[in-house]
């Protein structure tokens, strides 16, 4: 079963992307992509996760549900 933190760093690194440079594209720390690429952020704000999946070019949906 795919969980967040699968999916999104399966995306990230699908689309060639670092977490400094996906931080850099979505305005999202790096830290906070790392904290929820390793599981470790008990929730994020909704705000996040849509800059996240902008920045991927992906829908919410298809990244974090």
């Amino acid at each position: 079963m795919d969980t967040i933190k699968t999916r999104l760093k399966e995306i990230r690194e699908k689309k060639g992307l670092t977490q400094e440079e996906l931080a850099e594209k979505s305005g999202v720390s790096r830290t906070i992509i790392s904290y929820l690429e390793n599981d470790r952020s008990e929730c994020a704000k909704t705000s996040t996760l849509i800059k996240l999946a902008d920045a991927l070019g992906e829908k919410v949906t298809a990244v974090f549900f």
